[in-house]
């Protein structure tokens, strides 16, 4: 991966920074998400020209509402009204403490909100994040201003999932097995917002360990750890697993909606990318949130059929660099970001993440 040396990055989101976070209405502003992606796997030199072509998608950001302050949060959370009062509040923040110890504070307060947005807040912060653990000693103001945008655009469309019965998960335990077991909604019409809404259950997933034993004596299944017994860890490797499993699940059945189902992988692997800069104790409510996003994402939109599997794109004999150079050749922004988070998967040797990100490049309209 190639990190920023030539000022690029912070030169696009300086120049991202007037814009709000939507546009058309509610619909995500992703170029901040996608020119770190671009930068990151070598393409910086794209990054203006792709600005260029993306600017009918930037809008202005809205006007104030009323100034958030330590007193009142609670009641602006999730008021879109406030889609530039949280920036605010978060840029006053930011001034005053470390960016780890306000993102730890208010991640918890977040995360139960995880879905609100379409999933693209939790998103972008994944993206701020990771930009300011490339030099932590080198912090620039606009990678610290993007986080403040990032918690600002979640803390406005902060938006709980309705209560949802749990269903007993699948026996392997596995996430691959769980995302299957995930029942389709049977009206999957209508934007996002309308179709979380009907929402009613999900699978269990993770198995959770029986209190009183060690993980020697936990039920056995082809997924369990030997740091089972470490519940910060046992969440980190399952939230890996998680994001594997839907990005995998996306080249099989991403066909059901190639843009939206994007998400049932972006959103748990924005919250791993976090992970390792939060309190160990927020490990595990962190999996516990990825994975409601991504069932509810695959419950609204994936199909009840797989795609063909002799249909599939094959990655065979493609390095992952090239991967990443067709997804910026193509130039949509979900393409995009569905190949920055296949490339995480396939640091180890995963030709099916590779295939569902030229599955992405096939499926979604290009750029033009």
């Amino acid at each position: 991966m190639t990190d920023d040396t030539s000022g690029t990055l912070d030169e696009a989101l300086e120049r991202l920074h007037a814009s709000g976070p939507e546009h058309d209405g509610w619909l995500s502003n992703h170029a901040p998400m996608a020119v770190e992606a671009l930068v990151r796997h070598g393409q910086g030199r794209t990054v203006h020209r792709w600005l260029d072509r993306y600017r009918d998608k930037l809008q202005e950001m809205p006007d104030s509402y009323a100034r958030i302050t330590e007193e009142n949060w609670r009641e602006a959370l999730g008021d879109p009204r406030r889609l530039a009062d949280w920036p605010a509040y978060f840029d006053r923040a930011l001034a005053d403490r470390p960016w780890r110890d306000v993102l730890a504070v208010w991640w918890p307060r977040l995360l139960p909100g995880i879905a609100g947005g379409a999933t693209h807040p939790v998103i972008r912060v994944g993206h701020a994040v990771r930009t300011l653990l490339d030099d932590p000693g080198t912090t620039t103001a606009p990678r610290t201003a993007e986080l403040a945008h990032a918690l600002g655009y979640w803390a406005a469309r902060h938006a709980p999932l309705p209560p949802l019965r749990q269903q007993p998960g699948p026996a392997s335990g596995s996430a691959a097995d769980a995302l299957a077991a995930v029942e389709p909604v049977a009206d999957q019409s209508g934007g996002i917002r309308a179709r979380l809404a009907r929402l009613t259950a999900f699978p269990t997933w993770p198995p959770t360990p029986r209190p009183g034993r060690t993980a020697a004596q936990q039920p056995t299944s082809r997924t369990t750890a030997p740091d089972a017994a470490d519940p910060a860890e046992e969440a980190r490797r399952r939230l890996t697993e998680l994001v594997r499993a839907t990005t995998h699940r996306y080249a099989t059945h991403g066909h059901g909606s190639p843009v939206m189902l994007v998400h049932a992988a972006t959103a748990p692997n924005a919250v791993l990318r976090v992970l390792r800069v939060l309190p160990r104790e927020l490990w595990a409510p962190s999996l516990d949130a990825a994975w409601a996003a991504s069932a509810a994402v695959t419950a609204v939109y994936a199909p009840r059929e797989p795609f063909p599997a002799d249909r599939l794109p094959s990655a065979a004999g493609v390095t992952p660099e090239e991967v990443f150079a067709r997804a910026a050749a193509h130039g949509d922004e979900h393409a995009i970001k569905l190949t920055d988070t296949a490339l995480d998967v396939a640091q180890g040797p995963d030709p099916l993440a590779l295939a569902a990100a030229l599955h992405a490049c096939a499926m979604i309209d290009p750029a033009l």
